[in-house]
């Protein structure tokens, strides 16, 4: 008799993650609550060690919580799933196989079953053109740049259809210059997919940029949510006409603010 409710496509309720150590037991997040509605672009921030990628890691399924429940679609997140797919800082790419061949192993892992090779070439395909890398398809990950490579790993997520992207600070290796390019061509991207993106950043423009709500996380040990931030900027969203906006920088200042005056970070000797 589920009615889901579209401001609840991910259901965070309670979550707690603790974790096992040398120096005993680490209480890395606690009573977590937090809900993304279907189509909406949420990113984590926060300092160092709160948590950000440990909550990114529960929602994809690859560690679960120690206390509480998450729900994708009124079910619960029980492991990976193709519905949920995840795009790391590192590519993760295999550097023997070509572009192509990189985002078609994933293709056919979710399709295979159900699809000819010529329907999984065409989702390839239409992957890499997303990405703008048709001309790259046949190129092997050493040697493409590290923008290029980045663009191969969000294709390979694309390629499943995934319901929910998740990305973990996936520019933040990245030189200014083509973060900010990947940054346009992500919000184009999701535009056009409509897919529920969740991502961990650390950097506060790239939050206003791209979000619709910023979720600002304390400081570990047991970091928990401390505020969230919706974006109400209109879409689509042009950074340089951004700059100059009084609302931009609003909410670029209580990010700011509650980051390095509410939640200054001490950073402990060692």
């Amino acid at each position: 008799m589920s009615n889901s409710s579209p401001t609840k496509y991910i259901d965070i309720q309670h979550v707690e993650q603790t974790f096992k150590t040398k120096k005993g037991l680490f209480p890395a997040l606690k009573d977590i609550n937090l809900t993304v509605a279907k189509g909406e672009f949420v990113t984590l921030i926060g300092h160092s060690g709160c948590g950000k990628s440990t909550l990114l890691n529960l929602i994809a399924g690859l560690t679960t919580p120690s206390h509480g429940v998450l729900l994708c679609a009124d079910r619960e997140i029980a492991g990976p799933g193709p519905e949920r797919a995840v795009v790391f800082q590192n590519h993760s790419l295999l550097p023997w196989l070509t572009c192509f061949e990189n985002v078609y192993l994933a293709v056919e892992r979710v399709f295979a079953a159900t699809e000819s090779k010529a329907q999984l070439k065409a989702r390839t395909e239409s992957a890499l053109a997303l990405v703008g890398l048709t001309a790259a398809a046949q190129k092997r990950p050493g040697e493409i740049s590290g923008g290029m490579k980045q663009r191969v790993g969000i294709a390979r997520a694309l390629s499943m259809e995934p319901k929910v992207l998740l990305m973990d600070e996936p520019f933040g290796a990245l030189d200014a210059l083509t973060r900010a390019k990947l940054q346009d061509e992500l919000l184009e991207i999701v535009a056009a997919t409509q897919a529920t993106v969740v991502m961990v950043t650390h950097d506060v423009d790239e939050a206003v940029l791209l979000s619709d709500k910023i979720v600002m996380l304390t400081n570990g040990p047991a970091a928990t949510i401390g505020e969230v931030l919706t974006v109400e900027l209109p879409r689509p969203r042009k950074r340089v006409a951004l700059a100059d906006d009084a609302q931009y920088q609003q909410y670029r200042k209580a990010v700011i603010d509650f980051l390095y005056t509410r939640q200054a970070h001490v950073e402990k000797v060692a």
